[in-house]
């Protein structure tokens, strides 16, 4: 088989599971969400600090997703991932035909669904600590755990000074911010009829949008995908925290410019209702 390959990207907390969870059902579609996360997680994190050998990237991309694509037996295979969002100009070098779904969701959001549901495995700062004695001070490196593998500013970057002193809560801000600016950045040159932008909210709020995803990947449009997008998925804790004024003004300070570059400034945090 030769599948049509494509990824969302994101900054993870943004849908990936529910586009996976509609996208599965789907019965010409192969469909994942973080595939072979660890190798992929460290691999991407690595990756974007420059600490891959050269060659190292493409040759896991090649061995993991090349493999998968090499033996699917759909029409479509697919990646929902916000570990990708790293590895999009590798990604696109080893399948020149792939389509990039970039997915956003408000930022206030994720960070706060990151914070409050999945602080143990994200940014925590015993495990923050410990990657950043690997990356500075040559320790032995984490093993693949999901909650070593975030990534730091480059040490070159003007927030690496300021992220030493960042709190859990600003650590994970940094990143909704800095993922979604190096997605914007590595898809600018992929073809226009190969990527496509969307927000969780107006996916929710908007059939025709939903509809126009479908569309872009060449899949088959129900009511029942609609639907499905109504309800909150991979939800471990089914509560709804919005930010205190405290975290409101702390991820204004690091992912403002972000918030009006993707297009919500001006909107109000909402409240998820379980």
């Amino acid at each position: 088989m030769n599948p049509q390959l494509f990824f969302v990207v994101s900054s993870g907390r943004s849908g990936t599971a529910m586009l996976h969870k509609a996208l599965s059902a789907l019965p010409n579609v192969e469909m994942h969400h973080e595939y072979m996360v660890h190798h992929i997680q460290p691999l991407a994190v690595r990756h974007y600090l420059g600490l891959t050998a050269e060659g190292e990237t493409q040759a896991v991309l090649r061995q993991t997703y090349g493999a998968a694509a090499e033996y699917c037996d759909k029409d479509f295979w697919g990646d929902s991932s916000n570990k990708l969002s790293w590895l999009i100009p590798e990604l696109a070098a080893l399948f020149p035909e792939a389509k990039f779904v970039h997915l956003v969701r408000d930022g206030r959001k994720v960070a706060g669904s990151f914070f409050h549901k999945l602080g143990d495995e994200c940014y925590d700062d015993r495990s923050t600590e410990i990657l950043r004695a690997y990356i500075e001070d040559g320790a032995a490196e984490p093993p693949p755990e999901k909650k070593y593998w975030w990534p730091w500013p480059k040490q070159n970057d003007d927030a690496t000074k300021a992220f030493h002193n960042y709190s859990q809560f600003e650590r994970i801000a940094w990143h909704w911010s800095e993922i979604n600016r190096v997605i914007l950045q590595d898809l600018a040159p992929v073809s226009e009829n190969q990527k496509h932008f969307v927000r969780l909210e107006d996916l929710r709020a908007d059939r025709a949008l939903l509809e126009g995803l479908y569309k872009f990947l060449d899949l088959p449009f129900s009511d029942e995908a609609f639907a499905l997008f109504q309800r909150p998925h991979n939800v471990n804790r089914p509560e709804d925290k919005p930010l205190s004024e405290a975290e409101r003004a702390q991820f204004e300070a690091i992912a403002g410019p972000m918030m009006a570059r993707l297009g919500y400034a001006a909107r109000p945090e909402y409240v998820v209702n379980y």
